[in-house]
C-alpha cells in the first residue's frame, strides 16, 4: 500500500459536505482528522464499538455487515471512492451495530466527532448538509428494505446489474461491467444465498440475456434485460 503523505485539507474541501464551509471551519476538521490505512482483510472496527468520529473513502472498499446467532453474515453496505459511513451512529451514545471490514486495500479519513460537533454548533449550512446527507442514507436503506420485500430474487439481480451499467443511449446494444466485490459478498448485500445468485446467473446465461466469465459481465440487451420476468 503506498503510504504517500496525503493533503487532508485538500481532499475535505472536495466533499459535499465540507465544500461550503468556511477556510476556518475548514482547517479546525483537518487538525483533528486523521487517515487510516487498511490491508484487505483489516477489521477497521467490531460490532459493540462505540463511535469516535465517521469514515471517508479515498481508495478501496470496505463492507459494513453483521453475524447472525447461527454465522450467516449479512451484509448491510459496501462503500468506495467518495463515500461516507457512521455519520447516524455518532450522534448516538449506542455501540455501533454493525462490524466494518476492508475488501482492498484502503485509505480512509477519520473525521472526530468533536469537530464536527462543534462545527455543527457554529454553521447552520453544515447542519443542513449533514442532515441531507443522513436523510439521503436513510432512504436508501428504506428502498432497499421494499426492494427485499416486493421483489423476487431475480429481479433484485437484474437491479444490482443494471445501476452497474454506465447510461447509454443505445439500451439495445451490449455492455460489459466488472462486479465490484465477490460474488459472495453482492449475494449477501441482495439478501440471497450464493448459490441462489450463481442459479439466477445462468438461468439469465440461458436465455442469451447475459454472459458470465469471473467478475466480467456481459449485458446483451439492457431493455430486454430490464423487462426479463423469469
Amino acid at each position: 500500500m503506498n503510504h504517500e503523505k496525503i493533503d487532508i485539507p485538500g481532499l475535505l474541501s472536495r466533499m459535499p459536505l465540507f465544500s461550503a464551509m468556511s477556510e476556518d471551519g475548514l482547517r479546525f476538521i483537518a487538525d483533528t482528522t486523521r487517515e487510516r490505512r487498511l490491508h484487505k482483510g483489516e477489521l477497521l472496527f467490531q460490532r459493540g464499538d462505540r463511535s469516535k468520529g465517521f469514515y471517508y473513502v479515498i481508495f478501496g472498499q470496505m463492507k459494513l455487515a453483521f453475524s447472525s446467532p447461527q454465522g450467516n453474515e449479512k451484509v448491510v453496505e459496501v462503500l468506495g471512492p467518495h463515500q461516507s459511513f457512521g455519520e447516524a451512529v455518532m450522534f448516538m451514545d449506542q455501540p455501533i451495530p454493525v462490524f466494518a471490514e476492508s475488501l482492498t486495500d484502503t485509505l480512509l479519513l477519520h473525521i472526530a466527532r468533536d469537530a464536527v460537533f462543534e462545527q455543527l454548533d457554529h454553521d447552520p449550512q453544515f447542519a443542513r448538509q449533514m442532515l441531507a446527507g443522513m436523510a439521503l442514507r436513510l432512504h436508501t436503506m428504506i428502498r432497499d428494505v421494499e426492494s427485499y420485500s416486493l421483489r423476487s430474487s431475480t429481479q433484485r439481480v437484474i437491479g444490482y446489474l443494471l445501476q452497474q451499467t454506465q447510461d447509454t443511449p443505445n439500451a439495445d446494444t451490449q455492455q460489459t461491467i466488472d462486479l465490484p466485490t465477490s460474488k459472495q459478498v453482492i449475494a449477501s448485500r441482495l439478501n440471497l444465498t450464493p448459490e441462489t445468485l450463481s442459479r439466477i446467473f445462468h438461468e439469465l446465461s440461458c436465455a442469451s440475456l447475459i454472459t458470465v466469465q469471473g467478475k466480467h459481465i456481459t449485458l446483451h440487451n439492457i431493455d430486454k434485460l430490464r423487462d426479463y420476468n423469469g
